[in-house]
């Protein structure tokens, strides 16, 4: 994997974690939003595989295949569970 592909990879995983982070609501940085990308596609694709469900939308960087539509679900899931265990925090700027 060369270094171009490697980065066109952690862009596709900050989209994709992004969109996740959008959809629950969560606020992340760039690193965090990378970061839930790539644990987003790791869960997305267990349950699939489990259930026999094909890639629906894959991007091939470098030889790899990145998993986006699995990936934003399993980020959704993924900052879903972030978002039960940090808890909200409420008049913390006053």
């Amino acid at each position: 994997m060369t270094l171009l592909s490697f980065l066109i990879l952690l862009l596709i995983a900050g989209i994709s974690g992004a969109i996740g982070q959008a959809i629950v609501g969560f606020r992340g940085g760039i690193l965090v939003s990378i970061a839930i990308g790539f644990i987003g596609a790791l869960i997305g694709m267990w349950p699939s595989g489990a259930l026999g469900l094909r890639e629906m939308f894959a991007v091939n960087v470098g030889g790899r295949t990145f998993p986006i539509v699995w990936s934003i679900i399993g980020a959704t899931l993924f900052a879903v569970l972030i978002g039960l265990f940090k808890g909200r925090r409420y008049g913390r700027y006053i």
